[in-house]
C-alpha cells in the first residue's frame, strides 16, 4: 500500500511540481499517525524520491538555474525552522490545525486549475517565498509545491520550468527537514519510509517526461479534490 501511495504521489508531484507531501501526509494523518511523525516520515521518503526527480528534471532541461539559486538557501533555513517548531509543539493539539492547513492547500491547488495567467519568467521576491514555503512544508508535512509552484505559476512563470525548478529545490528542503527530524525524533516507522521511498523512486523518472505530455488542468482538479476530501475527513475525526 505504501509503495502504491509513494508511486502515485511522486508521479503527480513530478508532473505538477506539487502534492506529494500534501497527499501522503493527509493519508498518514487519516490513519492516526501523529503530525511530527507523519512529517518526519514523508520527508525521509522524499529525500530519495526528490533526488531522483531533480536528476530527471535536470536531464530534461526543466530547471531555471537563477530561480534555483535564489530559492535554495532561504528554503533550507525555512525547512530547518519548521521541523524544529513541529517537534516542540504538542501533536494532539496540532493535528486539526495541520488538517486545516492541508485543506487550504487543496483549495489552492484546485483554484489554480481554473486561473489563466500570462507567461513570464519570475526572478523577484523568491527568497521570502522559498522560506515560507519550506517552513509550512516542514510543519504541515507537505505544501512546498502548492505554495511555491502555485505562486510562480500564478505570477506567469512557465509551467515546465516551474515544475522542474521547484522539484529540484525540494530535494534540499526535504533533506534539511529530515536531518532535523532525525536528530530530534530518531528514525521511526522505517517500513512506511521504505514503502513511500521505493514507490516514489520508481515513479520519479517518469515525472520529467510526463510534465511535457500531460494536460495539467485535469490533474490539478483531481489532486485538489483528493486533498480536500482527505483533509476534511481528518479534520472531522480530530474535532469529533
Amino acid at each position: 500500500m505504501y509503495v502504491a501511495i509513494g508511486f502515485a504521489a511522486q508521479l503527480v508531484d513530478g508532473a505538477l511540481g506539487m502534492a506529494y507531501g500534501v497527499t501522503a501526509s493527509s493519508l498518514l494523518l487519516g490513519a492516526g499517525v501523529p503530525p511530527a511523525v507523519s512529517s518526519a516520515t514523508v520527508h525521509a521518503a522524499e529525500c530519495f524520491t526528490t533526488g531522483v526527480s531533480a536528476a530527471s528534471h535536470r536531464a530534461f532541461g526543466n530547471i531555471d538555474r537563477e530561480q534555483f539559486r535564489r530559492l535554495l538557501v532561504p528554503a533550507m533555513l525555512g525547512a530547518a525552522t519548521g521541523a524544529y517548531l513541529l517537534v516542540m509543539l504538542p501533536g494532539d493539539l496540532l493535528k486539526p490545525w495541520i488538517a486545516a492547513y492541508l485543506l487550504l492547500m487543496g483549495v489552492v491547488i484546485l483554484s489554480k486549475a481554473f486561473r489563466e495567467c500570462p507567461s513570464r519568467r519570475v526572478t523577484r521576491r523568491l527568497a521570502p517565498l522559498g522560506f515560507v514555503g519550506a517552513l509550512a512544508d516542514a510543519i504541515g508535512g507537505g505544501g512546498w509545491g502548492p505554495i511555491v509552484a502555485s505562486n510562480l505559476l500564478a505570477r506567469g512563470n512557465a509551467f515546465r520550468m516551474t515544475v522542474g525548478t521547484v522539484n529540484a529545490v525540494e530535494f534540499f528542503v526535504t533533506l534539511t527537514a529530515s536531518v532535523v527530524f532525525l536528530v530530534t525524533l530518531g528514525l521511526a516507522n522505517w517500513q512506511v519510509v521504505a514503502g513511500l521511498a521505493l514507490g516514489g523512486m520508481l515513479a520519479a523518472p517518469f515525472g520529467g517526461w510526463l510534465v511535457s505530455r500531460v494536460r495539467p488542468r485535469p490533474m490539478q482538479v483531481a489532486v485538489g479534490l483528493l486533498v480536500i476530501v482527505l483533509s476534511v475527513r481528518t479534520l472531522w475525526q480530530s474535532l469529533g
